[in-house]
């Protein structure tokens, strides 16, 4: 089955669109501080308003146990979106109760309105599926159709996700039709040279990724936390650095396996060993086959990729036709320790074909490190969606869209 999109919904004009978007994004004092995934929402919903729809924002924020809680309304979320869109955007206190309602009675054609954060309701995510059920029933009661385009929960059967989907006559917006397009291009017959960069803290969060990638790229190169787990299994001296013991032997198969499939894990050589995990331990660079004692003389832990790793990191994905970079290669909120992250980040802006960042972290690291997602080929909103599609993953919120 093909993915069903907007233009199977046929005319909307006048039509409440209830669009399920992602708008789960870092808040401060009230104040959204980075509003990537709004703006990538802006398209369907600019859409849908040209084509004279009544658009009803849904989105989850945080993690609020299924209660009210003010640190993680979407009021804030309303305020920004409608700046974006240089129109009012009505905000409803609640979700499915009277407020909700008297904000979509109170919508014309080409109106927007934000519900409060599905969160606060525990039917959204609740295992039962009855009580998702009866949760989904309810939004379906606030609209006539239903356009899902929140890439980075497809991965979760959520009420708004799955069962609101087939409450109503329902399609996929263009920001998920854009996400599944450039996943099919890593998947599928990627231009070579097709390298992945891999980083982030934990092997174990990458395990299926690299499995199924393996067969499928030309190099696979590994920083962050989780290069320490691969020195190891080399046999290699890591201080105190973040080990993942009970994952050696799985990398010791990787490493086997890409021998054995001619391609290329290239790992550091050098690493930024600091004191302790703190913004500003003093720190050195050594080599990573030879890390010793931090410069207190106690065990040094391993917080970025040295410059010379970095050098190479650019110089590989540079000449590459197809890069997907999940992770940052460092702990790139201490700005003695983003270099690696910086520099790997620079170089998929250099990129003469698809250069994508993985969502997540990653994205997060571009934006703080001050690039803007326009000079790159793609910034994911996925994350955990985007690695579980990569790791060959069918996903609940995609199957009822007909993918």
């Amino acid at each position: 089955m093909a993915l069903r999109t907007i233009e199977s919904l046929g005319e909307l004009a006048g039509r409440r669109v209830i669009l399920r978007c992602d708008l789960n994004v870092p808040l401060s004092d009230g104040q959204v501080t980075d509003d990537g995934r709004i703006r990538a929402s802006l398209p369907t919903i600019n859409a849908l308003v040209h084509r004279g729809a009544r658009v009803v924002v849904i989105s989850h924020l945080g993690r609020p146990d299924g209660e009210p809680d003010s640190r993680y309304s979407l009021r804030p979320v309303a305020q920004r979106m409608s700046e974006l869109l240089g129109a009012p955007v009505t905000f409803a206190s609640d979700t499915v109760g009277s407020a909700a309602r008297e904000a979509v009675d109170g919508l014309e054609d080409g109106q927007v309105a934000v519900l409060e954060n599905l969160r606060f309701s525990p039917d959204e995510t609740s295992k039962n599926a009855d009580d998702r059920a009866r949760f989904a029933g309810r939004l379906a009661e606030l609209g006539d159709v239903v356009v899902s385009d929140g890439f980075g929960v497809v991965h979760r059967k959520q009420a708004s996700v799955y069962e609101l989907v087939q409450s109503l006559p329902s399609a996929a917006g263009s920001l998920i039709a854009a996400e599944l397009d450039v996943l099919d291009r890593l998947t599928e017959k990627p231009e070579r040279p097709y390298t992945v960069v891999l980083g982030g803290s934990k092997v174990s969060d990458k395990l299926g990724v690299i499995a199924h990638l393996l067969p499928r790229v030309d190099r696979l190169l590994v920083g962050g936390g989780m290069l320490f787990t691969f020195l190891k299994a080399q046999g290699h001296e890591i201080g105190a650095s973040l080990l993942e013991e009970d994952q050696l032997e799985t990398v010791r198969g990787y490493l086997a396996e890409a021998e054995q499939r001619g391609v290329e894990i290239v790992l550091p050589t050098d690493v930024v060993v600091a004191e302790a995990f703190a913004a500003d331990a003093p720190h050195t660079v050594q080599a990573a086959d030879a890390l010793t004692a931090g410069p207190a003389g106690e065990a040094g832990i391993g917080l970025d990729i040295g410059p010379e790793t970095a050098a190479r990191f650019a110089e590989l994905i540079a000449s590459s036709k197809t890069v997907f970079w999940n992770g940052p290669m460092g702990v790139f909120e201490f700005p003695a320790f983003a270099a690696g992250t910086k520099t790997v980040a620079e170089a998929l802006t250099r990129v003469d074909g698809l250069g994508v960042v993985g969502g997540g972290d990653s994205a997060a690291a571009v934006r703080a490190l001050g690039f803007r997602d326009e000079q790159f080929g793609h910034v994911s909103t996925g994350g955990g969606a985007s690695l579980e599609f990569l790791e060959g993953k069918k996903l609940p919120g995609l199957e009822v869209l007909g993918w």
